[in-house]
């Protein structure tokens, strides 16, 4: 087969791998070009943005919590709005996610959604092969050319007439694409993932009446969100695209970014369409903002439910400000899956009613979910609340008490239990595993899960361990409780998964990882970033 290497004499990137045939059809001379351009202009502005966020988690961390900021006030307090929200993406009652893997992006285009989020971030292990082999799907998928035979049964997939509307989740900000380097240093993946999806997608993309839509997660600060405004306008203006044709939906799945949503519509308010609640990082980054307050803790996994006080309040927060500004309010993921007993999945079935329930009456204009056979029962539950209506747009709660600060940020009740650490060890231990193997998408004791579940589990025992708080059985947790309860919780997965599966997987290296993840002093950021070097 030919390989393919970069012309050093054409661009100044710096390739640390060679191409075959296929992927130089995607990372073609004319698509780096276009990642160089943005590279040269927004490359350099990555890590300010970063640094300003540990920058402001020194002051938590010394005491003070995180609040609206009163130098925006006026912008709060402004009656703008946003552009416009194209046609195509007016109804979300209910959209799937899912890793841009070749037979999942057509079992979710398939689905009975109105929006497949592609995703190349928490559902997905960004594997060099893996991110260009995303790429070509979802060129294919936009094409209406794309299908897939499954080698052990010959099982055929292929699109239907009327797919999903297509959105592409980017890597976060703080992600690198190490393949690729400008001046010796690994490139922002974020771009990376713009540049190639944008570039082989927008023409087709526009001829049929849709267009370059994003999901871009991970928004601490409305600074993050003017970087993204200028990198779309930059790039609407190279293609001679009017402006607001790239348009994206932010998640608020960080703590500070809840406190400035009204800055960040206004910030990308020629590109925005939406925020979404993504609540399982949300409740990551609770714990990882609020990690030196000992008053802030949280219980198990299992019982911080949207029902929780400051959850409820983050949601209905979100609905105010972007109905307020024309924007979508979209609810957050059920990571459920079915289940092949009958009993089981009626459990499911109704867990999701009532999760979705709760967001279609605080007045959400969609939801997520993990899995196609989910689907049908999230959107009857919107199909009853919308009528006839396409979204929620007109629900304004102009009428709510104000939300404050301290609703934000209330202290939530539940215990501390050893089966919820025990739980919690076995499923991070298990997702960093498959993560480290290249698969972002598991499916763990019935969730789908995804980088955010093992956040979750990790930083909660590392606040627990840090603060010596005590099971509800009165054992308190240290750093030897948990390696013990690793030990043995490492024997629970062998007995489960079987001797042979268990071999030969990266358990054992993903333990190590959940031991330096958990003990460590200082609380990493993201297991992604040590996760990254174990992929290729």
């Amino acid at each position: 087969m030919d390989r393919h290497t970069l012309p050093n004499h054409e661009v100044k990137l710096s390739l640390q791998t060679v191409l075959t045939d296929e992927q130089a059809d995607i990372l073609s001379d004319e698509a780096l070009g276009f990642v160089e351009r943005l590279v040269q202009r927004f490359a350099s502005r990555v890590p300010e943005l970063l640094a300003s966020r540990e920058h402001r988690q020194l002051a938590i961390d010394a005491g003070s919590l995180p609040d609206f900021l009163p130098e925006t006030a006026a912008i709060r307090e402004g009656s703008w709005t946003i552009q416009n929200i194209p046609e195509d993406l007016q109804d979300r009652r209910v959209e799937i996610t899912g890793p841009v893997d070749r037979k999942m992006v057509i079992n979710a285009l398939n689905a009975d959604v109105k929006v497949f989020m592609a995703d190349f971030e928490d559902s997905f292990a960004p594997a060099w092969d893996e991110v260009l082999a995303g790429q070509r799907n979802l060129r294919d998928a936009v094409n209406g050319t794309i299908s897939y035979t499954q080698p052990q049964s010959g099982k055929h997939y292929q699109l239907d007439d009327d797919p999903a509307v297509l959105i592409c989740r980017v890597r976060g900000l703080h992600l690198p694409e190490k393949h690729l380097l400008w001046q010796g240093e690994p490139i922002p993946g974020c771009l990376f993932d713009f540049a190639l999806y944008f570039y082989h997608n927008y023409k087709q993309l526009l001829e049929k009446g849709s267009g370059p839509y994003f999901y871009l997660p991970k928004l601490q600060a409305h600074q993050e969100a003017a970087w993204w405004s200028d990198v779309f306008s930059y790039t609407e203006d190279e293609f001679g695209l009017p402006r607001g044709t790239i348009k994206a939906t932010v998640l608020i799945e960080t703590l500070p970014a809840v406190f400035e949503m009204d800055e960040i519509l206004y910030s990308l308010k020629e590109h925005i369409v939406g925020l979404n609640c993504g609540r399982w990082d949300y409740i990551f980054s609770y714990i990882k903002t609020l990690r030196n307050h000992p008053d802030r803790i949280l219980p198990d996994r299992q019982v911080v439910t949207m029902e929780k006080p400051f959850l409820n309040a983050y949601s209905r927060l979100l609905v105010r400000t972007c109905h307020r500004r024309g924007a979508f309010a979209m609810g957050g993921m059920a990571a459920f899956i079915p289940s092949k007993d009958p009993e089981q999945n009626a459990w499911v079935l109704n867990k999701i009613q009532t999760d979705k329930s709760l967001e279609a009456n605080n007045g959400h204009d969609g939801t997520w979910v993990a899995h196609p056979g989910l689907a049908g029962t999230a959107r009857a539950v919107f199909d009853e609340a919308l009528g006839t209506r396409s979204n929620q747009l007109d629900i304004s709660r102009s009428e709510d008490a104000p939300i404050t600060a301290e609703h934000l940020l209330e202290p939530c009740e539940g215990e501390r239990t050893e089966e919820g650490m025990r739980h919690n060890i076995r499923v991070a231990v298990q997702y960093i595993e498959a993560w480290i193997s290249g698969n972002g998408c598991v499916p763990i004791y019935g969730l789908m899960e995804d980088a955010a579940t093992a956040e979750i589990s990790r930083a909660s025992i590392w606040q627990w361990i840090k603060h010596g708080k005590a099971l509800s059985n009165g054992e308190v947790v240290t750093k030897a409780l948990f390696e013990q309860m690793l030990q043995e919780e490492m024997g629970v997965l062998k007995q489960e998964l079987g001797s042979e599966r268990y071999s030969s997987g990266r358990f054992d290296e993903a333990a190590v990882m959940m031991s330096q993840l958990t003990t460590s002093d200082e609380l990493v950021n993201f297991l992604t970033l040590p996760g990254y070097e174990y992929l290729q």
